[in-house]
């Protein structure tokens, strides 16, 4: 049987990635096999595209099209493979951030997103995605708190990160039976047990 593919989205600072390996461990305790990856990178390449990405500037259609190579060769060499083995996949970020960041936040033309998605992966979507989504002044405090080193998505204005939230929200209206919101200023404990729930909906 084909694995199933779950991938985690939300804005900067939302806390996704803290749920990521604990909900591969949950899998695993259910005898699943998981891989658990992100993106950009996934892969030698696409962690090499995503240090660019991440940092240097360069024009948005070349930042899409960087984002959507790298997303083909983690399908092809990782993605697509483990879910023929029947494995599961886990993955931090997928299209839907393309969609958010680049559209949303950008202002890409939405018919030059639509096609790259085609062209690139038309013939697989997320099984389930969990959007972890909060207030862009809480996310804003979270970074702050953090006290790292800023990619350039998190250096952005705020009005960037706004955008970016509400073009989440907006993928998620329209793809509401693969799409689920997750209070991200819930709790650490409540969020988990929603997603607990949420696995064992689903195994």
């Amino acid at each position: 049987m084909r694995g199933r593919f779950i991938t985690f989205e939300g804005i900067d600072g939302a806390g996704k990635s803290s749920h990521v390996n604990w909900l591969a461990e949950q899998l695993r305790e259910r005898g699943k096999q998981v891989l658990v990856t992100r993106e950009p990178g996934g892969t030698a390449l696409g962690e090499k595209l995503r240090d660019l990405l991440l940092n240097e500037k360069m024009h948005l259609e070349t930042e899409t099209l960087l984002m959507f190579a790298a997303r083909r060769e983690h399908l092809a060499q990782r993605i697509e493979p483990a879910l023929a083995n029947g494995d599961w996949v886990v993955c931090d970020r997928f299209t839907d951030a393309t969609w958010a960041y680049q559209g949303g936040g950008r202002g890409l033309d939405r018919n030059k997103f639509q096609q790259m998605e085609h062209w690139v992966h038309d013939h697989l979507q997320p099984d389930l995605t969990l959007l972890f989504d909060l207030p862009l002044e809480v996310a804003r405090e979270r970074i702050v708190l953090a006290n790292r080193v800023l990619d350039k998505f998190e250096q952005e204005r705020a009005d960037f990160h706004e955008r970016v939230r509400q073009a989440y929200l907006e993928r998620a209206h329209a793809n509401p039976a693969r799409v689920r919101i997750i209070d991200a200023n819930d709790s650490l404990e409540n969020i988990r047990v929603k997603l607990e729930k949420i696995i064992v909906s689903i195994c």
